[in-house]
């Protein structure tokens, strides 16, 4: 693939790119619903991202197991947090306004 234009227009390209990117990937966008869409996402940057700095500083392939594994630690807690919720209400099941004189 030969890519088309000045160093210059090219990098306007990139960065353009990241800032969609970016705001593909903010919470309640819709652009990462499941920790497989991260995984997706990273995995398609993986070999065209360097990590500077940090404890993976160098190690994409860390950086994405981590991310990862961080990923699905927040799934396994969202989990837990919306059975917590749905017993709390379930508890509530019968509950009504008292009316007064009751």
């Amino acid at each position: 693939m030969t890519a088309k234009g000045s160093p210059a227009v090219l990098a306007g390209d990139a960065a353009e790119a990241v800032r969609v990117l970016n705001h593909a990937t903010l919470p309640g966008s819709g652009g990462l619903v499941f920790p497989a869409d991260a995984y997706d996402v990273t995995g398609q940057l993986a070999g065209r991202v360097v990590i500077v700095g940090g404890e993976h500083a160098g190690d994409p392939a860390a950086v994405l197991a981590a991310v990862t594994a961080n990923m699905d630690a927040a799934v396994a807690s969202a989990r837990r947090l919306h059975q917590a919720l749905d017993a709390a209400q379930n508890k509530l099941t019968w509950a009504a306004a008292a009316t007064p004189g009751e």
